[in-house]
């Protein structure tokens, strides 16, 4: 009987620690948002966790969708400090960025408030739009 119960627990473990894994590392999602980035912060009282958030730019573009569904929030894990800083910079100037994310399975509190983390920056090569110059009307 003895035995039964110690290989029943160390099963029970197993399974826990292979669920726990699963929804820790697991990656449900990935892909690009592109947009200009809002702000990034670092919050948090006893984990601090750098926050963000990315506007879409589809305000009057989608009929009857809220404003507030145009944003994109989204965390970054803290050994990305290169990626904080060009957030951060990129926040600053209203440049349009890609975000390349991924969506994890589960929030946990010491890496973040959101299931999104972003993993890379792309630039647009034009980071200010050039006006146009005026074409000359001729007869």
């Amino acid at each position: 009987m003895k035995k039964a119960l110690t290989f029943t627990v160390i099963i029970l473990m197993v399974i826990l620690f292979g669920v726990f894994s699963f929804l820790y590392w697991g990656i449900y999602d990935e892909g690009v948002r592109a947009g200009t980035v809002l702000r990034i912060s670092k919050q948090g009282v006893i984990w601090k966790t750098y926050e963000g958030q990315l506007d879409l730019a589809s305000f009057g573009a989608l009929k009857k969708v809220s404003p507030i569904a145009g944003t994109f929030d989204f965390s970054v894990e803290p050994k990305n400090d290169s990626v904080v800083r060009l957030l951060e910079k990129v926040s600053l100037t209203g440049e349009r960025v890609n975000l390349r994310y991924f969506k994890r399975y589960m929030v946990f509190p010491w890496r973040g408030k959101t299931k999104y983390f972003i993993q890379g920056v792309e630039q647009s090569a034009n980071p200010t739009p050039q006006p146009q110059q005026p074409v000359p009307f001729t007869h």
